[in-house]
């Protein structure tokens, strides 16, 4: 038998225990790192870190009776500085992906961003289904995920226009070109906001959640060696989500379902 093993690894060898690579126990503190330049998720405003993804990853900490440290770090950085163990979580919309998922540990989605159709408000579109919106003329943004779906079900039965950016769609269903636009609904909803060009449109509908076109969400990536750490976080979202504090800290950014 090796001595040099610890005392407590050793003790779960001859009691026939699994090891994990950290204990519970271990997590007294946890640093989270973020990138603090993606509003409204994550952001920088007078001298203090905050934003939706913030005020989540406080709530998780609450729940598991942990410290949390934040670290601002570089998008870039993010993922090779977990790795060597400058931080142990990252809270800053990493997407989930299964190329991600060759590199570190994400956990299950903490939030989604909703794919939804806008219209005019004085639209006769009662549905967003390819045979409701036969014979329409739709919109997206060229290069995205919202155009491939476009033209992968609703043509040939529909006319397909795609633009340069989101704005562009928007602008050209404001001026009745188009019948409807499919996008990000975070992004639409602040275009919304933007005044008089806006105030002709309201959402639809929004596309189901298929994850096949939209992915899987957003999650908390982790180390793979720390899975302990990777359970303690997505019991805590469950914990948060059931008792209804990720619905009150959702309705302080967003007035729809992001889960």
């Amino acid at each position: 038998m090796n001595k040099s093993l610890p005392i407590a690894i050793l003790a779960a060898l001859l009691a026939g225990a699994p090891i994990s690579p950290s204990r519970a126990a271990d997590w007294a503190t946890i640093r989270i790192a973020t990138e603090g330049a993606y509003p409204p998720f994550n952001f920088v405003e007078d001298d203090k870190l905050q934003g939706f993804e913030i005020d989540v990853a406080k709530a998780l900490c609450e729940r598991m009776k942990t410290e949390c440290v934040f670290v601002l770090d570089d998008w870039d950085d993010l993922i090779p500085d977990l790795k060597k163990r400058k931080f142990d979580a990252i809270v800053a919309s990493l997407e989930i992906t299964e190329e991600r998922r060759q590199k570190i540990a994400l956990t299950k989605r903490y939030y989604r961003t909703p794919a939804v159709f806008m219209a005019r408000k004085d639209t006769d579109l009662t549905a967003v289904t390819p045979q409701a919106l036969k014979g329409r003329k739709l919109g997206a943004m060229s290069g995205t995920v919202y155009a491939t779906y476009l033209e992968d079900l609703y043509k040939p039965g529909s006319e397909i226009s795609l633009y340069a950016n989101q704005d562009e769609a928007s602008l050209d269903l404001a001026l009745g070109r188009i019948d409807a636009v499919l996008g990000d609904k975070i992004a639409l909803t602040e275009w919304l906001k933007r005044g008089q060009e806006a105030s002709c449109c309201a959402f639809l509908a929004d596309a189901p959640d298929d994850v096949s076109y939209f992915g899987e969400g957003y999650g908390i990536g982790l180390r793979k060696a720390d899975g302990d750490l990777k359970r303690l976080f997505e019991e805590a979202l469950d914990g948060i989500q059931a008792d209804g504090t990720y619905a009150r800290i959702r309705a302080r950014y967003f007035p729809f379902d992001v889960k």
